[in-house]
């Protein structure tokens, strides 16, 4: 099931700064983007954080634009995981999956419960304006083309 061209549904998840993120509260100051991650061991996962990372001051200074990456983890593995690889963004922690489920999915893997990698950009009226789910584990969405996203009012930039 897609999400595009619906309204995402809302949450609230614990960030690495220590304090309860809410989407729709975050939709009131602007745009915002759903990052769902597998799970802090994910080296692709990662990589594509880093690239969000690169953007994310910019989309917000700019653009009014949050970056919220979701990963499928306790938030001491979530912190951990922002540690490591030097992250210049927060990351929200989704232990249960709860909020994985209602995006893009998760999955029984070797790893425990994972989420299955996806990209959403969400309107300030909370509608997905576009969406990615990865079709195997190296299939992802950088910063960078999302930033051209927003900044082409949505629409493809290429």
């Amino acid at each position: 099931m897609s999400l595009e061209g619906e309204q995402a549904p809302d949450f609230t998840l614990e960030s690495t700064a220590g304090e309860p993120i809410t989407l729709s509260d975050r939709l009131e100051e602007g745009p915002a983007v759903v990052v769902v991650n597998r799970g802090h061991w994910c080296s692709f996962c990662a990589e594509q954080l880093q690239t969000f990372s690169e953007v994310s001051y910019d989309l917000w200074f700019n653009d009014k634009v949050d970056v919220l990456p979701v990963v499928v983890d306790p938030l001491d593995r979530v912190t951990e995981m922002r540690d490591r690889y030097d992250l210049d963004l927060q990351l929200l922690a989704d232990p249960d999956g709860e909020v994985a489920d209602q995006y893009s999915g998760t999955e029984e893997t070797s790893h425990g419960l994972t989420g299955i990698s996806g990209v959403y950009v969400i309107d300030t009226d909370g509608v997905v304006q576009y969406e990615q789910v990865a079709d195997d584990v190296t299939d992802r969405t950088y910063g960078n083309w999302v930033r051209y996203f927003i900044r082409n009012d949505f629409e493809d930039p290429f």
